[in-house]
């Protein structure tokens, strides 16, 4: 991520198409021991003394706590105005139709996520407390195209359907997750709140563009590499992703793990900022063959937890289940 050996730099394409053997031994880690001097040597720093305290992490950061209320629901609470337009009907089970939708919070539904996501974008932008912003995410300094953008971009806050197309332009690019773009939105909240500043018109589409770029080479095994998006963005240069992956990074204190308690917390206000909205999941009804493949799976989970149970659970003895009990002659001396 910006460092002499890294997939930033090379020309080769990313390593979805192809991977490329690095020899670690040509780039050793110099590590403190017990012999070297306060001097000498290079000071490795423990994690542990890079992350957040827990008394900021439980006021301030719901990126970092899963018992804070997530930034872009409260926002989006403000005003009490619904930004899409009701679509279809809400569907609700019946005695003889059984209706689930096909997102989960370990496999989200993509497209829906995303739409989510994008919308709390929006109430972010919508309902930020200022404009307070810092030179590299601006785009009238690092514009990304070279396209004369309208006079009032800049002042105008964006429409939802302008943020999903953006967003989804490059997700279905870069082929990402719909976990991906709920690690994003982790990102960006905590960036907001490490770095004291608000995404507004004029720097939206970087800090987008740099959350999405961290969260993919993080969630993903195979990550995109930079020279990539300069692909689907054509006018942006990879020095300038480089250079806006190595601030975001800084400005996140290096702290890009997302506990699971977090991730599950940023699901499920997605499904309620959803349902507030009129974003209603995809709904199907319940055939034979996914009821039989539910069945399946809740027996497997079951005797799954049968056996953990009788490893684990001691029973103690009863007086009432004591059979034949033996007596001893007393000794007495």
């Amino acid at each position: 991520m910006g460092a002499t050996v890294s997939c930033c730099m090379s020309p080769g394409g990313s390593p979805k198409l192809a991977r490329r053997a690095v020899e670690l031994d040509d780039y050793p880690i110099t590590t403190t021991g017990d012999d070297v001097s306060e001097d000498t040597g290079t000071y490795l720093q423990h994690i542990s003394d890079r992350e957040v305290p827990d008394e900021l992490a439980q006021e301030s950061n719901p990126s970092d706590n899963a018992r804070a209320s997530t930034i872009f629901l409260n926002k989006s609470q403000t005003d009490g105005k619904c930004v899409t337009s009701p679509g279809l009907s809400k569907k609700y089970s019946s005695c003889s139709t059984i209706f689930l939708d096909d997102s989960t919070v370990s496999l989200p539904n993509l497209k829906s996520t995303v739409k989510c996501v994008t919308l709390a974008i929006y109430y972010h932008i919508k309902n930020r407390d200022s404009n307070r912003s810092l030179d590299i995410f601006d785009e009238k300094i690092h514009p990304l195209t070279r396209e004369k953008v309208p006079e009032d971009y800049y002042s105008v806050d964006p429409e939802h359907k302008l943020i999903y197309r953006f967003v989804r332009t490059l997700f279905s690019s870069a082929q990402l997750t719909a976990e991906c773009a709920i690690v994003t939105l982790v990102y960006l909240e905590r960036l907001l709140t490490y770095a004291e500043m608000d995404i507004c018109p004029c720097n939206w589409k970087r800090i987008v563009l740099g959350a999405i770029l961290l969260a993919s080479k993080v969630w993903d095994d195979q990550a995109v590499w930079n020279v990539d998006y300069c692909q689907i963005l054509k006018d942006i240069t990879v020095e300038d992703m480089n250079e806006m992956e190595r601030h975001f990074l800084e400005l996140l204190q290096f702290n890009i793990n997302v506990p699971a308690s977090v991730y599950a917390k940023y699901y499920f206000d997605l499904r309620s900022l959803a349902d507030d909205n009129n974003l209603n999941f995809p709904l199907e009804p319940l055939d034979n063959q996914r009821a039989t493949k539910l069945e399946a799976i809740s027996r497997l989970c079951e005797d799954k937890y049968k056996d953990l149970g009788k490893v684990t659970i001691r029973r103690s003895l009863s007086a009432d289940n004591l059979v034949g009990v033996r007596t001893t002659h007393a000794v007495l001396s």
